[in-house]
């Protein structure tokens, strides 16, 4: 993969998900949630989320769990668009992030809060996530 969410400041709120045996998955991967607490690597605008991959999952080894940091300061790629400081961001794509709409809120795709402005070129913004105070 690329883009993946690099880490800044560490979580301190993880959570167990159940994720497919075959699936390889990096540290920083965002992650998409589905049902029953199951998780697949996020891959489209409006997936909601379900966590970064915190320890990296390998393949066909046989474990079906994968821990995600729910919360912590990360440096995470936007899509070219503006992020005013201040405002909530949701996935966007692949590892990639963007400003959040009303319909975001539904649908549950919010990662967190956008720390500093992005230009309308897209970049690197660092995202509180799990928060929107």
């Amino acid at each position: 993969m690329a883009n993946e969410a690099t880490c800044i400041e560490a979580p301190t709120i993880f959570e167990r998900r159940v994720i497919a045996d075959g699936t390889a998955v990096p540290i920083g991967t965002v992650m998409k949630l589905e049902d029953a607490n199951t998780v697949v690597v996020s891959a489209a605008d409006s997936d909601p989320f379900g966590g970064i991959c915190w320890v990296e999952h390998t393949a066909s080894e046989g474990v079906t769990e994968l821990t995600v940091a729910m919360n912590g300061r990360w440096s995470m790629t936007t899509t070219a668009v503006a992020i005013p400081a201040g405002n909530a961001v949701s996935i966007a794509g692949a590892n990639t992030i963007a400003l959040a709409t009303e319909a975001d809120t539904i649908v549950g795709t919010i990662i967190g809060k956008c720390l500093n402005t992005i230009g309308g070129g897209g970049g690197t913004a660092i995202v509180e996530v799990g928060q929107l105070v």
